[in-house]
């Protein structure tokens, strides 16, 4: 049967008016048969006349001729996909570096073209199925998120551990000239796909531009629970630093030659060398920022727009949350909307003990570290949780800790808001 399972039906739609409930199924559109969501997108996206195959929660099997305005929606909703799991050995999977007693959704691992398409989700394309890059081009999935880490198929293998995958230059290359666009990553790690390897594999990647719209290098992230995994040399601040002096350079000229920017370097280097940020102009439309390249000149930007706002609040103290690494432009955002808001506003950098200290994003923050940070200190009226630090829409930390538990561990009021100077305003000006 298969099929997509009816998860919910908009009230005063189509489907409504059908009668068709949470339970049923869609089976085919057009006699298309459906095989996720992607499939029910393509098929329903521009015919006006539409031929469903239902099979209801009693066994009963409709056909329903459905006609309705130009792209006006059926009214139903359906259970994301379940991701395809990832079959690969990478030698800096950050999944195999976990402790135990964390969410369960962290311990998967997802290797799906859908998803990419669909979230963003970055793949590799080691596993993707000759049917399934057909797929990718007849029903127009773009962009994807392509994890690439090097051109050079041999030393590929090597770093995503698994032999007899198919080279990654030549999917890119057809991929290309369906004109799908691409953007991509590399996960640098020290020694192994640096170096020359590095340029040839940002020369090939900037050589099937446009169809490749964007390229982050962002570091490996290695915690304290890596047990019988290759050796890997960290990203220090000496090494960022040498590695900033070298390719800061080189995502200019690509932008002078490309007519755009193309090349991004992570924030994690500026911040693990204690450099200065490129301007913001100089990340495009932050094609990566999901992927952590942007977001602090973003942040910058939006902290000098929201001091120019700013205005007196009051006089009581708050504290504010944050990973080590935010610290010093955390801190000076605080510092002065402190001195025109008249408050008092305390940033506290909460040292990773769960995955080491070599952690510092505040996307890695537990809960269980935040607790061993504060005790026995002086909040204030409240202390601010960043949203970074939450699974989105459950306010629970990575390890499993809920907002309200946290209050309750340290006797204080706990309110979490969007990882914003705009949005940390707000919820200070909600406190007066």
């Amino acid at each position: 049967m298969n099929g997509l399972l009816i998860e919910g039906v908009v009230a005063g739609s189509i489907a409504a008016e059908f009668e068709l409930q949470a339970g049923d199924r869609l089976l085919a559109v057009n006699g298309h048969r459906l095989r996720d969501l992607i499939d029910y997108s393509y098929y329903t996206s521009s015919e006006q006349e539409l031929l469903l195959e239902i099979a209801r929660q009693d066994g009963e099997q409709w056909e329903l001729e459905v006609e309705r305005e130009q792209g006006e929606p059926l009214g139903l909703t359906f259970a994301a996909p379940a991701p395809a799991r990832c079959r690969n050995n990478c030698i800096f999977c950050f999944v195999h570096q976990l402790p135990k007693g964390l969410r369960k959704p962290l311990y998967v691992k997802d290797e799906d073209y859908r998803l990419s398409f669909l979230n963003g989700n970055y793949v590799t394309l080691a596993n993707l199925k000759p049917a399934e890059l057909d797929r990718v081009i007849e029903q127009r999935l773009s962009p994807l998120y392509i994890s690439v880490h090097v051109t050079n198929p041999d030393l590929r293998e090597i770093m995503l551990g698994k032999r007899g995958i198919p080279p990654i230059l030549e999917q890119l290359q057809v991929l290309a000239a369906a004109r799908i666009t691409l953007h991509t990553q590399v996960v640098l790690c020290p020694g192994i796909n640096d170096g020359p390897e590095l340029e040839r594999t940002v020369s090939d990647l900037a050589a099937l531009y446009p169809a490749v719209r964007s390229l982050a290098i962002v570091p490996l992230g290695l915690t304290r629970h890596r047990q019988k995994l290759p050796q890997l040399k960290p990203v220090d601040q000496e090494y960022a630093k040498t590695f900033i002096t070298e390719w800061g350079p080189r995502t200019r000229a690509l932008k002078k030659c490309l007519g755009e920017p193309f090349l991004f370097l992570a924030d994690e280097f500026y911040l693990k060398a204690g450099l200065p940020f490129p301007n913001l102009r100089e990340y495009g439309d932050l094609p990566q920022i999901e992927n952590g390249v942007g977001l602090v000149p973003l942040f910058l930007r939006e902290a000098a727009r929201t001091l120019r706002s700013a205005r007196h609040l009051g006089d009581f103290q708050a504290t504010v949350i944050t990973g080590v690494s935010s610290l010093p432009f955390v801190g000076e955002f605080l510092a002065k909307l402190g001195e025109k808001s008249g408050l008092t506003l305390v940033p506290v950098a909460v040292e990773n003990r769960l995955f080491g200290e070599s952690v510092t994003v505040s996307g890695l923050v537990s809960g269980s570290d935040i607790v061993a940070t504060l005790a026995g200190m002086e909040i204030g009226r409240v202390l601010l949780v960043p949203d970074v630090m939450l699974k989105e829409g459950e306010g629970m930390f990575l390890d499993n800790l809920p907002l309200e538990e946290l209050g309750n561990k340290l006797h204080c009021s706990v309110l979490s808001f969007d990882s914003t100077p705009q949005s940390l305003y707000r919820t200070l000006k909600q406190l007066r």
